[in-house]
């Protein structure tokens, strides 16, 4: 019998997000077949502090107030690093480039991939030098007066948050003025975006040099909240939405979707997974909103979800994508520096 892959499972982290992280691990580390895996944890406190435990018992092995020092020494004890990380240091790069440095396989999409998708600003402008049609938006930095072009409503959005933080829908001058200032509360680049009137769609993508979309989904927000748009209510709270798969648009249009999902993906330096969100306008004109490199990531999430509907169930969607880290590990290691 060949010996177990030791995964270490990456969680936690400094951003906002981190409670989503959790769940998201706790269900990667279900969904890890022992027979074939064997799993450790890692865990990233809203202070920065590393936690080294084991899958098994729990227990912490140790505590790491500067990950930097010794972390890439004591994950170099493992095969493959699963990093189930969202937004800023985690899904940016920081983390991504750690592991590099470490020469450890890991999950997902690279440091440049991963600081690329992050940055919606820089995204966008990625996207449209490829020719892949993106909502249209103006970028404001510290000190610049608030203005949009686009007329109202509009979104105002830090440029390198995630989960709708800090995002605002606008209807007048004096919001947005409000908006803009809650933006920088959260970054230092502001995106002031039009509205999209149509379908919110997602679809996912799965590989590394050859990747695949998975069917689409169109997401239905009940604004709980009181919103009118997909807030983090929407996306969080139980039955804040729900996951129409596959969606109500002509198949053409589904086929358009998934075409730009993969355009995304590859022009964004992608690799393992992202899920990319779109708009679908009435005439049928698709529209890339944003890419996540580290998307939502428990069993009932819109990714897996998306995967489920398409043929793929979870534990064989975590397992290819540690089969794909350890896959573009051996790739590049073949490389001449």
């Amino acid at each position: 019998m060949s010996p177990r892959v030791r995964v270490a499972v990456l969680m936690g982290g400094r951003s906002s997000e981190h409670e989503i992280s959790l769940a998201s691990a706790r269900s990667v580390l279900d969904a890890l077949d022992p027979e074939r895996y064997d799993a450790v944890t890692v865990e990233i406190g809203r202070d920065g502090q590393w936690e080294l435990g084991t899958g098994e018992d729990g227990s912490v092995i140790e505590t790491l107030p500067v990950p930097a020092a010794k972390v890439p020494a004591t994950l170099g004890n493992v095969d493959v690093v699963f990093p189930v990380l969202h937004g800023p240091f985690g899904e940016d790069g920081t983390v991504q480039g750690l592991l590099e440095l470490a020469g450890i396989p890991y999950v997902g999409a690279g440091v440049l991939g991963s600081a690329l998708a992050m940055d919606k600003d820089v995204f966008k402008a990625v996207m449209r030098d490829r020719d892949v049609p993106v909502t249209r938006n103006i970028t404001l930095r510290q000190g610049q007066s608030p203005e949009n072009p686009f007329g109202y409503p509009a979104f105002v959005k830090p440029a390198r948050l995630g989960s709708s933080v800090g995002i605002s829908k606008v209807g007048s001058d004096q919001e947005l003025a409000a908006a803009v200032e809650l933006a920088f509360e959260h970054d230092d680049k502001v995106l002031v975006e039009e509205f999209v009137d149509g379908i919110e769609v997602e679809c996912g993508v799965l590989g590394n040099d050859r990747p695949i979309a998975s069917l689409p989904g169109e997401i239905v927000s009940h604004g709980f909240s009181g919103a009118d748009w997909y807030d983090y209510s929407a996306k969080y709270d139980e039955d804040g939405m729900d996951l129409l798969v596959p969606p109500r648009l002509g198949q053409a249009t589904i086929e358009r979707v998934q075409e730009l999902a993969v355009r995304s993906f590859v022009a964004g330096e992608c690799e393992g997974m992202a899920r990319v969100d779109f708009f679908v306008r009435e005439d049928g004109e698709v529209l890339v909103n944003e890419l996540n490199t580290i998307p939502g990531f428990t069993a009932t999430s819109v990714y897996a979800k998306l995967f489920e509907a398409s043929g793929v169930p979870y534990p064989e969607l975590v397992d290819r994508l540690v089969q794909l880290a350890l896959e573009r590990h051996e790739r590049k290691s073949r490389l001449r520096y």
